[in-house]
């Protein structure tokens, strides 16, 4: 019986499993975060849910809780304004610095994805262009205040408060929000692993 870890403490990621009905234990490694500046948004978010997913395999391997019916699922979500990459603020001041920066611009969001197995181990990346209204000095720092921007790449969450901000997507709603269920489910098929079989 396949055992099913997400390597993400992100409730976000958590919900999306939850949503596909999934059963999973989310356990998490620390992993090098470091990348290139000059890589491309999809080979850096590659990179960095390989890392976790790897990361997690060594963690599970050393508690003795690694086998041949393992399956780690690992993301990295990665937010862009003109090619400039903007990680997680490190403050409310910082939160509101980039919200201002956002209003009124389209911005790139990659979310890359990995699942590995004992045998194997697939990833991908995918690019979303996110269009935000102009919106005031004084609804930016009203949002940060209710908390929400301050733990996510680029200061905002598609999926609650900071909907109200944004205009339109072009892309995958699920994959801004921080991982993709159609994503997950075809990188499952190319390891040969049903998600129907999955459900619990």
């Amino acid at each position: 019986m396949i055992k099913l870890y997400l390597a993400s403490a992100s409730p976000r990621r958590k919900e999306i499993l939850e949503l596909m009905k999934l059963g999973f234990s989310v356990d998490v490694a620390p992993a090098n975060e470091d990348i290139p500046k000059d890589l491309s948004p999809e080979s850096a978010g590659e990179i960095l849910s390989a890392r976790k997913a790897l990361a997690l395999k060594e963690k599970l391997i050393a508690d003795g809780r690694f086998d041949s019916d393992t399956v780690i699922i690992a993301a990295d979500t990665l937010v862009y304004l003109d090619n400039a990459r903007l990680g997680k603020p490190t403050d409310a001041a910082d939160a509101k610095r980039m919200l201002c920066m956002l209003s009124g611009k389209e911005h790139s969001v990659c979310t890359g994805t990995c699942i590995l197995t004992a045998k194997n181990s697939v990833s991908t990346a995918e690019v979303s262009n996110v269009y935000m209204r102009a919106f005031s000095e004084s609804e930016a720092e009203a949002y940060v205040n209710t908390g929400e921007p301050l733990d996510k790449a680029g200061a905002y969450g598609i999926q609650g408060i900071g909907s109200v901000l944004i205009d339109r997507i072009d892309g995958d709603f699920f994959s801004v929000m921080g991982l993709s269920p159609k994503t997950v489910c075809r990188l499952l098929g190319t390891l040969g692993i049903s998600y129907f079989e999955l459900l619990k």
